[in-house]
């Protein structure tokens, strides 16, 4: 896949060490972006480094068994992604303002010591070696059952969709965007980021957002905020 400036044809195309940011709630998938607003130190300097090197940075959400002991240096899950860094830009006051373009998934391994502050793990990218392939699994998906739920969501909460860009974007766009939309929590978005391909992520989010719509009639009400 393309990400940027470069070109990642296998997974012998990423290095086997990476730093990684911990953040709660945030979901990377692979060509999807995610804006950032850098202000803690150690992550300035990930991001310097990130600059004068390959531009990857891993993103990873602190395990459910962190705790608040732990906010510092949580223990992460077990599955993140890669983002190459395609946007850069000073605040001037201190800060970065980012985008990661999302390359692909890799599975933790050992945490690396550093002097550096900030984290950095060995990666695994075997299991996700599909995610470097542009559209993969796109016909398996049951794209009509995903937008019969979108509807059935949309229509509960009183919202409204451009359905003309819907109906014209391709699956995999389409199933990463509503992903990385979904106002659902840490648990939940970390399923949707390991679910094994892109029909089981489209099943999850299905799944997931029946749930939510079946609380919400029990509730009497919606739970989106």
């Amino acid at each position: 896949m393309q990400a940027g400036n470069a070109i990642y044809e296998t997974i012998a195309d990423l290095p086997p060490i990476l730093p990684v940011f911990p953040l709660p709630g945030a979901l990377l998938l692979p060509r999807t972006q995610l804006p950032l607003n850098i202000f803690e130190q150690r992550y300035i300097d990930m991001v310097d480094a990130a600059l004068g090197g390959n531009r990857l940075i891993g993103v990873v959400q602190p395990s459910p068994d962190s705790n608040a002991d732990d906010q510092d240096n949580p223990v992460l899950a077990s599955v993140g992604c890669v983002g190459r860094l395609t946007s850069f830009q000073e605040t001037g006051d201190g800060r970065y303002l980012i985008t990661l373009q999302g390359v692909t998934r890799f599975a933790l391994g050992r945490e690396k010591s550093s002097y550096s502050g900030f984290r950095q793990v060995e990666c695994d990218f075997a299991p996700f070696a599909h995610d470097l392939k542009c559209g993969e699994g796109e016909e398996d998906v049951d794209r009509h059952g995903l937008l019969k739920t979108l509807r059935d969501y949309l229509d509960a909460n009183n919202l409204e969709a451009d359905w003309r860009s819907v109906s014209e974007a391709e699956t995999e766009v389409l199933v990463n965007a509503l992903c990385m939309m979904c106002p659902y929590g840490p648990q939940e978005k970390q399923a949707l980021l390991e679910a094994r391909d892109l029909k089981t992520r489209a099943e999850t989010l299905i799944a997931i957002t029946e749930m939510d719509l079946a609380k919400s009639q029990n509730d009497g009400g919606s739970t989106l905020q």
